[in-house]
């Protein structure tokens, strides 16, 4: 097991080119989530994420003959950015296998610090198997994402500086993925403080930490679908189940949906973009899912920012959607001159904006058009006083988002 020498000693390596990312407490946060919360800004690194920790401790304990070779990676993304990035500051070649499903930002960015790309298969067991592969075929050294002893020592380096900048630190929330995230916080932080709780939280489509504590040992569980790519690993790692075994006091889960209004609060409330994987966290402690905590300092760990430009701009419209504060209605009206104008000037008196206007009279009576209408809003209720106006002057309307 990696112990807390081994973070200490990590910490001491990589020395100042990992400078302590923030940690501030969010006054927002803390009354919706009725604890005193606070957040670790990992998303701020360099590469948007706490994986560059675990892939430079790693990088640094090569020998020379391990980095004239090359090394070579398996990632969704942030992995793969962490050892691209790191290993062009150290003049080490880095090849990346990607699963073809990887986010175009996380491409390119890894592409961006030097590193060959290679995108293969549509899960990152297919491209962990194609990295195996190639790391045999060309006597390379591969970076695992999490079930390394310096990989986990790496990101552990996360926990002592909590200790550091929350002295009274009653719990912390971390994403669980692989587990060396998880793994190396748990052993900084339980050898040094053992009354502080270890949260872990998983994507609900990959339980996979669940279920191997339920079996006692690593298993694969089935493959899903989640906006937490950067946690979908099917398999907890051989060296973090037994961490997580004898350090971590809760594990939960959350689905997609608590995923992506968690992104959505820190985006408005913290003013900080995360990606799935970063907002796991912040869901759970959004949701209540873990009693205990309510009431007692906890920090969050932002764990990464990379998240799709296409995607983030979905989970915003999904949530003011789900806030009120977006509507897509559907019109019945005359097809003759001037109703589209007498329908505009009542939307404009109930002080709704338009957005977004489309005739449709395919699916409508010949002599009538259907007007699809995307409007800002205030909230449900006035969502509800829009639709009576409508129905009082004699509008058929229909509310599809």
């Amino acid at each position: 097991m990696v112990t807390l020498s081994d973070i200490v000693a990590a910490r001491r390596r990589l020395g100042a080119a990992m400078e302590p990312t923030p940690c501030q407490r969010s006054a927002a946060f803390a009354q919706i989530c009725g604890c005193d919360v606070w957040f670790k800004f990992e998303n701020l690194l360099t590469t948007g994420s706490f994986k560059e920790r675990g892939a430079l401790n790693k990088l640094l304990t090569l020998t020379p003959d391990e980095r004239a070779r090359g090394v070579i990676a398996a990632s969704a993304g942030n992995h793969a950015q962490g050892v691209a990035y790191h290993a062009g500051r150290l003049g080490i070649a880095a090849t990346i296998v990607m699963p073809e499903t990887t986010p175009l930002i996380k491409i390119s960015a890894t592409r961006g610090y030097g590193a060959q790309v290679i995108l293969h298969g549509a899960s990152f067991d297919e491209a962990y198997t194609e990295a195996q592969r190639l790391c045999a075929a060309k006597a390379l050294t591969f970076v695992h994402p999490f079930d390394d002893d310096a990989v986990i020592a790496g990101q552990g380096t996360i926990g002592l500086e909590l200790l550091e900048q929350v002295p009274d630190l009653e719990a912390v929330v971390v994403s669980v993925g692989g587990g060396g995230l998880i793994g190396g916080v748990a052993v900084a932080i339980k050898e040094s403080r053992p009354n502080v709780r270890i949260v872990g939280v998983e994507s609900a489509a990959f339980p996979k930490m669940q279920a191997a504590l339920a079996a006692g040992a690593p298993i694969t569980v089935p493959a899903g679908r989640t906006i937490a790519d950067g946690i979908a690993a099917r398999r907890g790692g051989d060296r973090n189940v037994p961490l997580v075994q004898r350090y971590v006091d809760d594990l939960v889960t959350v689905d997609d949906e608590e995923l992506a209004n968690a992104i959505l609060l820190l985006l408005e409330r913290e003013k900080t973009v995360t990606e799935g994987a970063g907002a796991v966290g912040v869901a759970a402690l959004v949701q209540r899912k873990i009693p205990a905590l309510l009431g007692k300092r906890v920090v969050a760990i932002l764990s990464g920012g990379n998240i799709d430009v296409t995607m983030l701009s979905r989970i915003i419209e999904r949530g003011l959607a789900k806030d009120g504060r977006l509507v897509k209605l559907v019109v019945t009206v005359a097809d003759r001159p001037g109703t589209l104008a007498q329908l505009a000037t009542l939307i404009a008196k109930s002080r709704a904006n338009v957005l977004e206007i489309f005739h449709n009279r395919l699916n409508s009576a010949i002599g009538d058009t259907e007007v699809e209408l995307k409007l800002e809003t205030r909230g449900q209720a006035h969502i509800e006083e829009l639709i009576k106006l409508l129905a009082d002057a004699g509008y058929a309307a229909r509310r599809e988002i």
